[in-house]
């Protein structure tokens, strides 16, 4: 499947072709043992108190594995639900939908379960049989930033990745993740599938973490973004062979870095949850310096849940919350 790229926010889109491994399948961990989220979900399903903003496209919310989790959307909005399935902005926001907050029995990652995920779309459903990539106006991305924010979000996962912005546009985003900023409300951002070395508007951002998109062993795909910024305030989370909800019903495997910025979302979600008490700041800090092998460059260190939850633990004063 190829699409072409007429705007400039583009879905991080997982359609992306299989990357081989040069190794036995052994040498490969599944998703969540490689990022250290599979202890964290055991002491955690998440609270309904914390909301995650995701900004993508439309959600197929009368999925089964989707039926009894708190999905919302933004008040004063319409439009969360996918119109057709089928769609391409549907799959793709269905999917990353999968990641955060499917059951824990269905087939896909499932990191936080119970808590609020409020839908913000700004991919358009296209009734076309051979859609685009489902895409944006900057202007769109940093009004849909502010009306997350607005609505009192924890942590917004933007799996999107910006091309060919023009300076206004540019300006709105840096306006609107200032904002985040301001109001402490994490930004999570796919890298994007480009295989540039580099930094966007929105990844280069002091408050947003870049997420790059990796094998089951750790290492960087080859057409993942990678940058000095990304590097030193990113990190990667796997993106290859991931499989999550599709929007027809069946389970879907893509691979790409709009896969991985969930993992990372989750775990944000997941220390929320445990750590209410907790600030952004030490959300941030207990995340990109709980990896112990950070260092210079351009690809960022891979995402460590736990550390996250273990350095929390002794850096916040409160009892984490109850299960």
């Amino acid at each position: 499947m190829s699409f072409r790229t007429p705007v400039v926010i583009q879905a991080g889109s997982p359609y992306l072709p299989t990357r081989q491994f040069s190794g036995s399948v052994s040498e490969a961990a599944s998703p969540l043992d490689l990022v250290k989220l599979r202890p964290l979900m055991e002491v955690s399903r998440g609270r309904s108190e914390v909301v995650i903003g995701l900004i993508d496209g439309p959600v197929a919310t009368n999925h089964d594995d989707l039926a009894n989790t708190n999905i919302s959307e933004v008040p004063g909005t319409s439009g969360n639900a996918c119109i057709r399935a089928d769609s391409t902005a549907c799959v793709h926001g269905t999917f990353v939908a999968g990641i955060i907050s499917a059951r824990r029995e269905a087939d896909a990652p499932a990191i936080c379960p119970d808590c609020t995920l409020l839908v913000r779309p700004i991919f358009r459903e296209s009734s076309d049989q051979n859609p685009d990539m489902p895409s944006a106006a900057p202007e769109e991305l940093a009004a849909a930033l502010i009306d997350c924010i607005d609505a009192g979000v924890k942590v917004i996962n933007l799996s999107a990745a910006l091309v060919h912005p023009s300076l206004k546009g540019q300006r709105f985003l840096e306006e609107a993740l200032d904002y985040s900023s301001s109001r402490q409300v994490i930004v999570i951002a796919a890298a994007g599938n480009q295989g540039n070395v580099g930094a966007s508007a929105i990844t280069r951002h002091p408050w947003v973490i870049p997420v790059v998109a990796c094998d089951l062993r750790g290492l960087p795909i080859s057409y993942t973004n990678l940058g000095n910024s990304i590097g030193r305030r990113g990190l990667s989370a796997p993106g290859f062979d991931i499989t999550s909800l599709g929007s027809q019903g069946q389970p879907l495997t893509l691979n790409g870095t709009s896969a991985a910025a969930p993992f990372v979302t989750g775990a944000v979600a997941l220390l929320f949850s445990q750590f209410p008490n907790a600030g952004a700041a030490e959300i941030k800090r207990a995340l990109l310096h709980g990896p112990a092998l950070r260092r210079p460059g351009v690809v960022p260190a891979l995402l460590d849940a736990w550390a996250g939850y273990r350095i929390l633990q002794k850096a916040v004063r409160t009892p984490p919350a109850c299960r």
